[in-house]
């Protein structure tokens, strides 16, 4: 399968989908942050960003099997947060399950779970890994 040269989420639709020149190769359902709808304002708030940032790292050394980062807070999110005298937060990712919740496979997306993150099973996130190269763009939208 190609590399991906962009990521687009639709939390309305809780999916993820893979682009490569504008076509979408691979398409898969997240749980967000339970949050709710709109986009994250603070630390805390539970809420997944919105917005387009970069994959700007990945971490096969974590509690969530896998981590690929995205580069959240960007100079608007951090700026709109300093404006409420809040903190933006950060560490938001597209992760997968702990060990103990593996057994759950794609019913982890069934419900909306994460402090802010997009998780994917386990083996749904070493797919998307192999195929999104560092630098990547991803778009989440409302």
């Amino acid at each position: 399968m190609e590399h991906a040269d962009r990521i687009l989420v639709v939390k309305s639709d809780h999916t993820l989908t893979l682009l490569s020149h504008g076509r979408a190769i691979k398409v898969y359902k997240v749980a967000l942050g339970r949050g709710g709808p709109g986009p994250k304002d603070h630390e805390g708030d539970r809420k997944t960003p919105e917005g387009t940032y970069i994959i700007d790292r990945k971490n096969s050394r974590t509690l969530w099997h896998l981590t690929l980062h995205i580069s959240y807070p960007d100079a608007r999110d951090k700026a709109r947060a300093a404006a409420e005298h809040l903190s933006p937060g950060g560490d938001i990712m597209i992760h997968g399950v702990t060990k103990e919740f593996e057994y759950l496979g794609a019913l982890q997306h069934n419900t909306d779970w994460t402090y802010g993150c997009i998780a994917l099973s386990n083996p749904e996130l070493d797919e998307v890994s192999s195929l999104v190269p560092l630098g990547t763009p991803i778009e989440i939208r409302p």
